[in-house]
């Protein structure tokens, strides 16, 4: 995948040199410019949330959390593995609050224990749960609208959430439907 970018973006520099050579190295500078603003925006944002999931690791209020998501987890991911339920439950409580970057260690946790266990469908179906999304905050979303000057950068709240509801229940639903009990 790097050697098709790197082929895209040097074919487009080349092709940007002969048509405009003057202009090539201030949309460099400007691009470069907007790239570091964008990234520092999104690191501050990743370290806010990132640090707001540390304090509910340390207060005890994520396994709380997840502790209320164990009975419909249980029948979700069809297994009693408490050790891998109580990772995965983590997992979706950091996706449901939008979270960016917290859901992966503990989804790959989760993962690891649900293959090693031998429980294919409860691995099978948190990936579906993360790749679908549901989140009620979705926090790098507010970041990138507010990075690029959105005059209300949550407006994206309400269709977000509509959207990755509808995605998970017909992700989940699919897997029940054409997945074979094991």
């Amino acid at each position: 995948m790097n050697v098709i970018f790197a082929v895209l973006f040097s074919g487009a520099a080349l092709i940007f040199l002969f048509r405009d050579p003057e202009g090539f190295l201030p949309a460099m500078l400007a691009g470069g410019e907007k790239a570091a603003v964008l990234s520092l925006s999104l690191l501050a944002s990743y370290c806010v949330w990132l640090g707001f999931f540390e304090v509910l690791k340390a207060t005890g209020l994520a396994d709380k959390l997840a502790a209320r998501l164990y009975p419909a987890a249980r029948r979700l991911f069809r297994t009693n593995d408490r050790a891998a339920l109580s990772l995965a439950c983590q997992n979706i409580a950091a996706n449901l609050l939008g979270l960016p970057g917290a859901p992966t260690p503990l989804g790959i946790a989760a993962t690891k224990k649900f293959l090693e266990t031998g429980q294919d469908f409860a691995a099978e179906m948190l990936f579906v749960l993360n790749a679908t999304s549901l989140q009620l905050l979705p926090a790098t979303a507010i970041a990138l609208r507010a990075a690029a000057g959105s005059a209300s950068p949550a407006d994206i709240v309400l269709p977000t959430l509509l959207a990755s509801l509808v995605s998970t229940v017909l992700g989940a639903a699919l897997l029940f439907l054409f997945r074979r009990r094991t």
